[in-house]
């Protein structure tokens, strides 16, 4: 008796998991990714429909949703509108810090898209000069990032400039109808307004420029882990095929982006570096050199452990193989 009462009670508690398991090997019925004009790779994969091809044979949709900046992308992660997206690595970084569950498996690119611009007639020379001026800046985003970090240098705090939060195209138009001082701005807004309108930076600084991270929402990726390394897989014919095709590749840009093919030549060829999607210690370094700023402007809680989010968030190993099998495919 008790032997067949303990079968029929492992019985009973395996019959409610056995739809949970099949439900788990279904078919994902919808894909949602992000495509921005910061990430050339996601407009190449969109325009050739490589993902909708891949996915077809499981009967799965693939949905683009695009992103204006890297706190667009992220804001859509943390409330499960997108499963996968785009965004600048310091960025990704302060959203995790703050509660959104994300994980940075691949390095879509090693761009320098931002520096601090000015109208080619402004008096502004310097950072020094921004003292009590407007800056245009998209908050938690790259840009914004990269504003913080340079006033320091020049011995200014943020309390020292007016900091207007606009998104990205917004900026540009406020600097160039001069409503603001100075824009942090953002490739190919940028490089449009440098060679349009004859803005100029009066400050770069590539290392204050973070990596464009995708980034994968904690519960996607342990859940589809093969349906994400399918998509890393994607990004990384769309990145082989740009390499190769550099000037196509731009003029995807430049219509995505509604820049002229110049300006995409100039984001693709001169600021864009396609060479390191592999996620390293180089890039958890670079986080971690760049964590500081975070407490010290009071983004994040008095004593957040950033060191330890860097570690969480940066996923060295999930696409080695196919970072792998795609190199030996070559």
């Amino acid at each position: 008796m008790k032997r067949r009462t303990l079968l029929s009670s492992a019985a009973a508690l395996a019959a409610p998991l056995a739809p949970l398991a099949a439900r788990a090997a279904e078919p994902l019925k919808e894909l949602r990714l992000d495509y921005a004009t910061y990430s050339p790779s996601s407009l190449v994969l969109r325009r050739f429909g490589w993902l909708e091809e891949d996915f077809k044979k499981d009967g799965t949709a693939v949905k683009w949703v695009f992103s204006a900046g890297s706190n667009r992308a992220l804001e859509y992660l943390n409330a499960s509108s997108i499963d996968i997206g785009s965004s600048a690595g310091l960025a990704a970084l302060l959203s995790r810090a703050n509660g959104n569950p994300i994980k940075a498996p691949y390095i879509y690119s090693r761009p320098e898209w931002t520096a601090l611009a000015v109208r080619k007639d402004s008096p502004i020379q310097s950072v020094k000069d921004l003292k009590g001026k407007k800056v245009a800046a998209t908050k938690g985003t790259d840009p914004y990032l990269f504003l913080l970090r340079a006033l320091p240098v020049f011995g200014l705090k943020r309390s020292d400039v007016e900091i207007v939060a606009l998104q990205h195209a917004d900026g540009k138009t406020a600097l160039e109808q001069g409503r603001v001082d100075a824009w942090v701005g953002l490739d190919p807004l940028l490089a449009a307004s440098e060679l349009d309108a004859g803005t100029r930076l009066i400050y770069r600084n590539v290392a204050f420029n973070t990596y464009g991270f995708l980034d994968v929402r904690e519960d996607f990726l342990r859940e589809r882990a093969a349906e994400t390394r399918r998509v890393i897989a994607g990004y990384e014919r769309a990145r082989k095929w740009i390499i190769a095709n550099t000037t196509e590749a731009a003029k995807i840009l430049s219509e995505e982006a509604k820049v002229s093919l110049q300006v995409a030549l100039l984001q693709l060829k001169l600021r864009t570096d396609l060479s390191n999607p592999q996620p390293s210690q180089e890039h958890v370094a670079a986080l971690k050199a760049a964590s500081p700023i975070l407490l010290s402007e009071g983004l994040v809680k008095p004593g957040t452990n950033l060191d330890k989010v860097v570690t969480d968030l940066v996923d060295t190993q999930f696409a080695r193989s196919v970072l792998q099998s795609s190199a030996a495919a070559a």
